[in-house]
């Protein structure tokens, strides 16, 4: 019998006859000395070849998903069983899966994944994931999926188990670097994927040396601010199916952010990419209510915002000039608007920094005012609400002074509470939301919150602080009004009346239309959403150091937020996008 091991399983499974029954061969392969004769090598190279083509009698025949009889607890949507069995049926198992926030990735992965060990095609499997979803993952695969996995925790997991979670950045470490690339893995999946963006990463360098047969990336922004991002999941995946990069350039690229031809990649892409969106019908979810919360400053924190409002400006001139670092200045801006205590960590560091003498006695003088404030309005509030949202609440700030500061006045006022925020290992993440969930009423989380982590169980936001970035605010209210939630969504964004924060949280709903439109066009996988949003920053930024007074400010920005509506606009004029293809 001759056939062609390195064909596809179509034509092996063609080609090679059904001659054993499996459970009699495994016996008799496995008889001891008084059994059957033992097996000649002629006897092992037939077997060897029945297997394969049961195997590919299996791959072959997914008219219905065997992984759907073998689920717990829970029936999966109908895009998530669409999206499985397409990667099983014509992207060989080896896919991005890249679902707007929310839809369902994990679901969609495991079901995958049953189905490969199910047919088995798949036995020793790897999940890398953000440390903080390692528990996560664990369960959702053991508890949905009856798939016996278990969290990575010493160098012999890797071995004694046959599908391990575990977080990248413990993989990549020595000892357990050379233990993963040593073993054969039959399927790799990787979790939050986008951070393999960058090729010249010990994260892309690690993932690409990884021995695997089938790899799925799950990530909701393949690409974020250049073409060729995608160009290195792609060769993840498939190596040369986009060329090298001075091809994929040459052929694909008009500009790092800008297509030669859409269309033509669109369809390269989809061959390994599947995107469900939640317009396209995907997935229905109970209602948000967003509300804007509108707080006037105490005298003594008016009197502080103005005055760091004219350092900042004296200083984005001085700046300018020299043409020096904005970054502090955008910080500061931002931070003046969380909290006094957040903005005296910044104003600090530029006091130690700078040279200039007088630029330090300014420093002094708003450290001063930053100390003698006794009310803290926007602490107040979240107080006051807190005491009449019946149920569980999470608190986003982007600053670790900030949720140092609520944690605080959240126990003097009797609030149990709980941080959330990057500097946390593992163990601690998962036990921190484990608190939350059983135990204390309020999550106060820091951006690394606004990724990642399912919190379905809560169904009450309080933004205390915005993020410029449209696309990180949907971030963080995807952790809630996600697959899963079976309540309304209420969110609420703090903002200061006749301050930049007013004006941006106006920007956010009136001029960009966040909440309900303009997020699923910002997210693009081929456009340059994040070209847009670094252009909206920066018109941000200007408009609120050059503003003559608030009606002014409030005139620049409504300009920017056009700016960017036009910009969106033209960049949308392109083919329509399949459920298929990238989005």
């Amino acid at each position: 019998m001759s056939i062609d091991l390195g064909a596809d399983l179509q034509t092996i499974s063609a080609s090679v006859p059904v001659v054993w029954n499996d459970d009699w061969a495994i016996r008799w392969l496995q008889a001891g000395p008084d059994g059957w004769p033992a097996p000649t090598d002629a006897d092992w190279d037939l077997f060897r070849l029945c297997e394969i083509g049961r195997r590919a009698r299996l791959a072959g025949s997914i008219d219905k998903l065997m992984a759907l009889e073998h689920l717990q607890g829970f029936t999966p949507l109908p895009h998530q069983v669409r999206t499985a069995e397409r990667v099983v049926r014509e992207l060989r198992g080896r896919a991005i899966l890249a679902d707007e926030v929310g839809l369902g990735k994990t679901i969609e992965a495991g079901l995958i994944l049953k189905e490969y060990m199910l047919r088995g095609l798949a036995r020793k499997v790897l999940i890398l994931v953000p440390a903080s979803l390692v528990l996560q993952w664990t369960r959702e695969l053991n508890e949905k999926f009856r798939i016996g996995c278990v969290a990575q925790r010493n160098e012999w997991t890797w071995t004694q188990h046959d599908v391990v979670v575990a977080s990248l950045d413990t993989a990549k470490r020595e000892p357990h670097r050379s233990i993963v690339l040593a073993t054969d893995w039959d399927f790799v999946i990787v979790d939050e994927a986008h951070k393999l963006k960058n090729p010249k990463t010990k994260n892309w360098q690690f993932v690409n040396a990884i021995p695997n047969k089938f790899m799925l990336l799950l990530t909701a922004t393949p690409m974020q601010n250049d073409l060729r991002e995608l160009h290195t999941l792609v060769t993840l995946l498939r190596p040369g199916h986009l060329g090298s990069g001075r091809e994929f350039a040459e052929t694909h690229m008009v500009t790092s952010r800008e297509a030669k031809d859409a269309e033509k990649l669109r369809a390269s892409v989809s061959t390994l990419m599947i995107r469900n969106r939640r317009m396209d019908g995907g997935a229905t979810l109970p209602p948000r209510h967003v509300q804007v919360v509108g707080l006037d400053l105490s005298p003594e924190e008016r009197a502080l915002y103005e005055a760091v409002q004219h350092f900042l400006r004296e200083e984005y001139e001085l700046r300018k000039a020299a043409h020096g670092s904005m970054l502090p200045l955008i910080t500061l801006q931002r931070e003046i608007c969380s909290s006094p205590y957040a903005a005296m960590v910044t104003l600090e560091k530029m006091h130690k920094r700078t040279k200039r003498e007088e630029t330090r006695a300014r420093i002094e003088a708003l450290l001063d005012l930053a100390s003698k404030i006794q009310r803290y309005t926007k602490v107040e509030a979240v107080l006051r609400m807190l005491r009449d949202i019946p149920d569980k609440c999470i608190v986003f700030t982007e600053y670790r002074a900030t949720q140092d500061f609520l944690l605080y006045m959240l126990k003097r006022s009797g609030i149990s509470a709980v941080p959330f925020r990057g500097g946390f290992g593992r163990g601690k993440k998962d036990w921190m939301k484990d608190l939350f969930q059983r135990r204390v009423q309020v999550l106060v989380a820091t951006e690394s919150g606004g990724e990642g982590i399912n919190l379905q169980f809560c169904r009450y936001m309080i933004n205390f602080d915005l993020p410029w970035n449209p696309m990180r605010l949907e971030q963080r209210i995807g952790r809630i009004h996600r697959l899963g939630q079976e309540r309304e969504v209420y969110v609420y964004h703090l903002a200061i009346r006749n301050t930049i924060e007013s004006h941006i949280v106006q920007l956010l709903e009136e001029k960009i239309r966040m909440f309900e439109a303009v997020i699923g066009e910002l997210d693009h996988i081929l456009g340059d959403g994040g070209a847009l949003l670094r252009e909206l920053e920066a018109d941000i930024l200007e408009a609120a150091m050059t503003a003559e007074n608030d009606t002014d400010l409030r005139q620049r920005l409504d300009a920017a937020g056009q700016r960017f509506m036009d910009r969106l606009t033209q960049s949308n004029r392109r083919p329509s996008r399949s459920q298929g293809g990238p989005a």
